[in-house]
């Protein structure tokens, strides 16, 4: 049986990974902050079958603890991460900015470190999280696009430095997906998030993880370098125009 870890497994994207994944036959790592969450996963998917790991990505010290009892990891799905304001770069808040920086960026590539010698050994699999934000800016996407920005080139940069490794590396990069995002985004403005997806008919956190899982299970020498998603009704947004006077 195979092993994945899933960071961020406590909603959205990564709560339905740990689904998809158990279906299909893995045996899961998932990662969270909340102990509740990853608890109740492990009563639905089986303690046999799902294993939470309860830590901060961005907490070096609690990761290594948590993840020293699960050295073989034939998958990385870097899934943690968050976008905090909708204010233009000149009202923004720095602290978010920060916070996405250290858990979109920072958390990601120490994690990506430190399993990287066991992913080698294994001809494993890394799959990042990305988003169409990282090619097509938006008002009030500044840090939060960079950071996915940051994980597109990442992943470009691994697959080349890995070559020659058996490790195939992929960037997903979704659109608009109906999860707790928004709620996160805004500090919980569920008007905020009703208005962005209503009527919208947007991807749901199931067909990402089924994305996810179609990568992680496809034959070992063939790699997906990026792939790109949206929902039908979302397409690209035309240029913006300052009028004077």
């Amino acid at each position: 049986m195979k092993t994945v870890l899933v960071t961020g497994a406590t909603s959205g994207i990564g709560e339905a990974c740990a689904r998809a994944f158990a279906a299909a036959g893995w045996r899961i790592v998932g990662t969270g902050r909340r102990a509740d969450r990853l608890a109740a996963l492990a009563d639905e998917l089986g303690a046999d079958v799902f294993h939470p790991a309860v830590f901060d990505v961005r907490d070096e010290a609690a990761r290594d603890a948590a993840l020293a009892a699960f050295p073989q990891i034939d998958c990385l799905v870097n899934n943690a991460g968050l976008a905090l304001g909708t204010e233009p770069a000149q009202r923004a808040s720095l602290d978010a900015w920060k916070t996405m920086i250290d858990t979109n960026v920072t958390a990601l590539v120490s994690l990506t470190h430190a399993l990287l010698p066991g992913l080698i050994a294994r001809k494993g699999a890394i799959v990042n999280l990305s988003s169409v934000a990282a090619t097509y800016p938006y008002t009030g996407g500044n840090v939060y696009g960079g950071t996915k920005a940051f994980v597109h080139q990442f992943s470009l940069g691994l697959r080349s430095d890995l070559a020659g490794t058996g490790v195939r590396v992929t960037s997903i990069e979704p659109g608009m997906v109906e999860t707790e995002f928004t709620l996160v985004r805004t500090q919980g403005n569920q008007q905020a998030s009703d208005a962005l997806y209503g009527g919208a008919n947007p991807m749901t956190g199931e067909d990402i993880a089924q994305t996810v899982l179609w990568v992680a299970s496809l034959p070992a020498h063939l790699n997906i370098n990026t792939l790109e998603l949206m929902p039908v009704s979302q397409s690209f947004a035309g240029f913006q125009v300052s009028r004077e006077g």
